[in-house]
């Protein structure tokens, strides 16, 4: 009897000193995976605290014009990005002048670098922020064609004029699309561009062609050349002297502003 519970005492400590050392253990191993698990950051200074954006990629409105006014006056930015939005080319610009600055090129306008932009400019007068619309033939052009880059089609006068920062470049003849085929009117851009284009849906010839809405595109017209203002185009707008589509393809790229209007 006695023997027998020398035995269970024994196995009592076994069974303890077994489980102490499973404790051990994991106290051992916890500890160890505590040294090496990174430490959370917190918001109390271990995150990046960024300045509130006051414009940004997106933004819009005459706070941006006037941001974009004074990159223009540092050229930083050229004139044919001044506008109402903030767009790519802006915050390159912004990050330009941040770096300039010993500013983080955030690429978005806050409180510091607009003081520091307000700083080194002027006050962008009207006639920065709003060019006057440039002036042919005793005519106002569309106001939309006064800045940056524009293909300014005049369906009035049946004029395309190719004008740049304001200043008339190059002019020429063009026809519209007849009644059914109207030609869209409103404010484009080229969104491509074909040397030697062939419309699949009139299987018709339109080199150097320049696509500004949808199927529509400014196109040189052998057709125009040989009948003049007879006939019509099925929407796009047709330029009748091959010497100048050619010009005119090699100077627009792709993103310049097509202005469709009535004068």
């Amino acid at each position: 009897m006695r023997g027998l519970m020398v035995r269970k005492f024994v196995s009592t400590l076994a069974v303890g000193a077994a489980f102490a050392a499973l404790l051990t253990a994991g106290t051992s191993a916890t500890a160890t995976t505590s040294d090496v698990r990174a430490t959370p950051f917190e918001v109390s200074g271990e995150l990046p605290i960024y300045p509130k954006a006051l414009y940004k990629n997106g933004s819009s409105g005459g706070g941006v014009r006037k941001v974009e006014a004074r990159l223009v006056q540092l050229k930083l930015l050229e004139k044919r990005y001044q506008d109402d939005d903030f767009g790519t080319m802006t915050r390159s610009a912004v990050k330009k002048f941040q770096k300039s600055k010993g500013i983080p090129p955030l690429g978005y306008v806050d409180q510091n670098t607009l003081n520091q932009l307000v700083k080194v400019t002027h006050e962008p007068t009207q006639t920065e922020l709003y060019p006057p619309a440039p002036v042919v033939d005793g005519k106002k052009l569309d106001p939309r064609c006064a800045t940056g880059v524009a293909l300014c089609i005049d369906k009035t006068t049946r004029k395309l004029r190719y004008v740049v920062d304001g200043v008339v470049k190059m002019q020429m003849d063009v026809r519209f699309g007849a009644v059914k085929t109207a030609t869209r009117e409103g404010s484009f851009t080229v969104g491509w561009k074909s040397r030697n284009h062939v419309s699949t849906l009139y299987d018709s010839k339109m080199p150097y062609a320049m696509f500004f809405s949808g199927g529509q595109a400014v196109h040189y017209s052998s057709d125009f050349a040989a009948r003049g203002y007879n006939g019509a185009s099925h929407g796009c707008v047709n330029v009748r002297d091959l010497t100048k589509i050619k010009t005119l393809f090699n100077e627009v790229h792709v993103g310049d502003k097509v202005i469709v209007y009535r004068s």
